[in-house]
C-alpha cells in the first residue's frame, strides 16, 4: 500500500508517498480501506516539529479516517461496513494511508447522512466539541455559550452542538465568516477584528476556547458567577487555573480522546439533520504538501480532506 511519511522535520515539501507493508489487524481490531483523511491544524506542528507529539521522524501523521472494512477480528464489524473515526490518539494511528488498522471501539458505522468526505472531517474536531460542550460543560436548554472561532474545525462543529442542546450560541469569527456561522445557528456573532469581546459580551454560562494565546484569560471577565470555562490550548497553564479558581469560576482542560458514544452522538445530530461538517477544500492523495500548505495558511473555514 501507499502511505505519506517523512523522513525529517519542515515544511509541507518533506511529505512524501512511500509504499509499506499492508497493516493487519490485531484481535478486538480491524482493517479499513481508508476513503478519506481528514486534516487537522495540529498535524502541521507535528510535521515540522513544533510539538513533538510523535518523537522524531520518520513517522506516519494522522488520525482521521472514514473508510470500509477489509478485514475484521472482532464481532462489532464485518467486512464491508462503512466506518469512521479518530482510532490510537494521540498515539500514532499511521492515517495517512491507504489502509489503516484500528481497535474496532474507536470506530463507528457512518451514517448514510455524511459522505466519506464529510465523516472524515468529522472526529477530532467533533469529538472536541462535543467533550467540550457535553460530557465537561453538561450545556443545557437556556444556557449562554460562547465559542471562539466559530468559523473553524472544531468552532463550526461546535456551535452546531451547543445550538441542538437548546443553548444561546455567541461566537467570535472574522467579518468574511458572519454569514457561515449565523447559518449554522449561532445567534450572536463578533467581529473579533474590530469588537474586543471581552467589552461586550456578559453573563456566559460555558466558554469553549481553542484560539490560545490570551483568550482564555480575557474570557474570565464574560462569565457569570460560577461559569465554566473549557479550553483545549491552556490546560496545563497554572497561573491561569489559579486566577479562574480565585475568581469562583471553573476551569476545565481537555485532550480529545477516541470515544465511540461520543461519536455515536455526532452521527445522531446529523442523522437529525442538525449537525453539518464543513469541508473547505479536498485534494487528492497524492497532493498531500498543497493540502498541508493551506493548513500552514491558517484561518480555514471548517476542515481540509485528502481523498483516495
Amino acid at each position: 500500500m501507499r502511505v505519506i511519511t517523512q523522513q525529517k522535520f519542515g515544511g509541507p515539501e518533506v511529505l512524501t508517498i512511500a509504499d509499506a507493508p499492508e497493516p493487519r489487524p490485531m484481535p478486538t481490531e480491524v482493517a479499513v480501506r481508508v476513503k478519506a483523511i481528514g486534516l487537522n491544524p495540529l498535524e502541521a506542528r507535528l510535521r515540522d516539529g513544533e510539538f513533538p507529539l510523535l518523537g522524531q521522524p520518520p513517522f506516519i501523521l494522522g488520525w482521521d479516517v472514514s473508510g470500509v472494512v477489509e478485514e475484521a477480528l472482532t464481532w462489532r464489524f464485518r467486512p464491508g461496513d462503512e466506518v469512521f473515526g479518530m482510532p490510537m490518539f494521540p498515539r500514532a494511528a499511521n492515517a495517512y494511508a491507504e489502509v489503516v488498522a484500528a481497535p474496532a471501539l474507536h470506530l463507528v458505522r457512518k451514517p448514510t447522512a455524511l459522505s466519506h468526505v464529510e465523516a472524515a472531517a468529522l472526529p477530532i474536531v467533533g469529538l472536541t466539541a462535543w467533550q467540550g460542550l457535553v460530557d465537561l460543560g453538561g450545556v443545557t436548554a437556556g444556557d449562554r455559550v460562547l465559542i471562539h472561532a466559530g468559523g473553524g474545525g472544531v468552532g463550526h462543529v461546535a456551535v452546531q452542538i451547543a445550538k441542538a442542546l437548546g443553548a444561546h450560541v455567541i461566537t467570535t469569527a472574522s467579518a468574511s465568516k458572519r454569514d457561515f456561522v449565523t447559518g449554522l445557528g449561532a445567534d450572536e456573532v463578533i467581529d473579533y477584528a474590530t469588537v474586543d469581546f471581552a467589552e461586550v459580551v456578559r453573563d456566559i454560562d460555558l466558554v469553549l476556547d481553542t484560539v490560545g494565546g490570551d483568550t482564555a484569560e480575557r474570557s474570565l471577565g464574560v462569565l457569570r458567577p460560577g461559569g465554566h470555562l473549557v479550553t483545549a490550548v491552556a490546560d496545563e497553564d497554572t497561573d491561569l487555573i489559579g486566577k479562574f479558581e480565585a475568581a469562583g469560576m471553573r476551569f476545565s482542560g481537555i485532550g480529545v480522546d477516541p470515544d465511540p458514544i461520543a461519536l455515536r452522538g455526532l452521527v445522531e445530530l446529523a442523522e437529525q439533520g442538525k449537525l453539518r461538517v464543513h469541508v473547505q477544500a479536498t485534494f487528492p492523495f497524492e497532493r498531500v504538501a498543497d493540502a498541508h500548505r493551506l493548513l500552514d495558511g491558517g484561518h480555514l473555514q471548517g476542515k481540509v480532506v485528502l481523498t483516495l
